[in-house]
């Protein structure tokens, strides 16, 4: 039994080949099938990210006995290549954050700027939506949010937002910060701008008292086992497993927050 949490999945690249930058927090296709295999042996309801917010919002309402959220950061094309026939077979719910300026078919090439791999175009992105995936924003350009300007923080969480409904016809509810990053403005921000939902990083299982806009997700990488991936989603050893991570998350947060400091000096005296 999953214990204390929901364990929120994050993936990136779905593929066997990846560019070298992203092939760490990538998966292998063969692992994602096994990982969505276990998930249904073992009896786990797949989530959006809209459905677990619109439980914990209403407050009445039980999650299933067994909840997951699979979900997938930054856009890239293996999502809809090898993720999507899986997710299908299992009959999966699962969210894609997508950097909307990544997203092939506005102008960008195979890879966009800044982009690790290659990346979805709007029509996959389509179809992921119209197979019950649902499409959360990502931010514009996937910079590190808690660095930018306030102007320049508005923009990639408002852009963002923008495009999506224009794509697809509807607004986005949820959001997750581009690798994690967030702080007390940035997460003000994005509710600002209309987001219901914001999911860091942190490798933690999620819980309602995390507050709506810093839910925690813990991180399924190519070193994954598969027995290590049974330990994540039943809440077991989560915080041995990943507290390394968890120490180096901390050390470079003070590190951020110093950018950012010594960035307002530098600004003022301009």
């Amino acid at each position: 039994m999953t214990t204390g949490g929901v364990p929120i999945l994050m993936y990136h690249a779905v593929a066997d080949a990846p560019a070298r930058a992203a092939r760490g927090l990538s998966v292998a296709p063969s692992a994602f099938a096994e990982q969505m295999e276990l998930l249904a042996e073992r009896g786990f309801t797949p989530l959006t990210t809209r459905q677990l917010a619109a439980v914990w919002r209403d407050g009445r309402r039980a999650l299933p006995e067994r909840p997951v959220l699979i979900t997938f950061d930054d856009g890239y094309e293996g999502v809809h290549r090898h993720a999507l026939p899986e997710l299908r077979r299992h009959d999966f719910a699962a969210t894609l954050f997508t950097s909307t300026g990544w997203v092939r078919g506005r102008g960008t090439q195979d890879q966009a700027p800044g982009a690790l791999d290659t990346m979805l175009d709007w029509d996959q992105v389509r179809e992921l939506a119209g197979s019950g995936v649902e499409i959360g924003g990502h931010s514009h350009s996937h910079p590190q949010l808690d660095q930018l300007s306030d102007e320049r923080l508005w923009f990639e969480v408002l852009r963002c937002k923008e495009i999506l409904t224009e794509e697809l016809d509807a607004p986005p509810v949820s959001f997750a910060y581009p690798y994690g990053y967030s702080s007390q403005r940035v997460r003000r921000m994005v509710r600002t701008g209309g987001f219901g939902i914001s999911l860091a990083v942190g490798n933690r299982l999620a819980s309602r008292a995390q507050g709506p806009y810093a839910l925690r997700r813990v991180t399924v990488r190519r070193s994954t086992s598969i027995t290590e991936f049974e330990r994540l989603v039943e809440g077991r050893a989560v915080a041995r497993n990943f507290a390394k991570d968890r120490a180096l998350t901390k050390s470079y947060a003070m590190v951020r927050r110093t950018r950012r400091a010594l960035g307002k000096v530098r600004g003022a005296r301009v």
